[in-house]
């Protein structure tokens, strides 16, 4: 057990699948893991282990936030011993292309700070995905005939930000959509020799408004879960 995670040892996998939202955890272990028993429900951070096609697999929430993320990554990854972790999440599309519930696969994160900035100090670092998860799960994505976009994306440490010069900027770099988590995600795996991919799917558009529901948001990315456990497994 850690302060965040009430797991016992051998209770997480070496694979985990990381969401932000704890019933999403609840309901993409249900609905996709055989045998999936509660491992974790500290704080209401839910966790489950189960197996996917005889793999063991753990899905773990991580909440909103780089702070929150980098608690669960850094304990699942040096008190449990996890290799590798697939961020799947939700995020705003910045580009006019990438369309509501396209899935993005997160080649590389910009951000404005994360919890590792103190150690970079003066350092810009570029936290990048796992090359081997990014290959497969874009393979997966096509062999199902997914709509998928490859690419850097940004990383935000606000929720409510009102900076629309930085939205402008991004959209002008070729950034793809915005999320909360994957620049911390990709760094720890980077410090500690672990694999790690964002699969984000479509959520809202930043230049449009459209939006999904909190509904569709919570139980309505199906395909995002089973392109993460085939990438992991493939």
């Amino acid at each position: 057990m850690t302060i965040h995670i009430g797991a016992r040892p051998g209770q997480i996998a070496p694979t985990v699948l990381m969401p932000g939202d704890p019933y999403r955890a609840r309901w993409a272990a249900q609905t996709f893991l055989d045998g999936a028993e509660c491992v974790n429900e500290v704080r209401g951070m839910l966790g489950y282990t189960g197996t996917w096609r005889g793999n063991r697999v753990t899905i773990q929430a991580h909440g909103m936030g780089m702070p929150s993320a980098s608690i669960y990554a850094n304990e699942l990854i040096r008190d449990y011993g996890a290799q590798t972790l697939i961020r799947i999440g939700s995020a705003g599309a910045l580009q006019p292309h990438v369309g509501l519930r396209d899935i993005v696969l997160a080649q590389g994160c910009s951000t404005l700070g994360s919890p590792s900035r103190s150690i970079f100090r003066e350092l810009s670092f570029a936290p990048v995905a796992d090359f081997g998860l990014l290959a497969a799960a874009h393979a997966v994505a096509l062999r199902r005939g997914a709509v998928v976009h490859v690419g850097g994306i940004y990383s935000s440490d606000t929720f409510y930000d009102e900076r629309k010069d930085l939205w402008d900027e991004l959209q002008r770099h070729g950034c793809l959509c915005v999320e909360m988590e994957a620049a911390e995600l990709y760094t720890l795996a980077a410090r500690y020799g672990r694999r790690a991919l964002a699969v984000l799917t479509v959520s809202d558009h930043i230049l449009t408004g459209e939006a999904t529901t909190s509904a569709e948001r919570e139980t309505g990315f199906g395909a995002m879960v089973e392109l993460a456990l085939e990438a992991a497994f493939g």
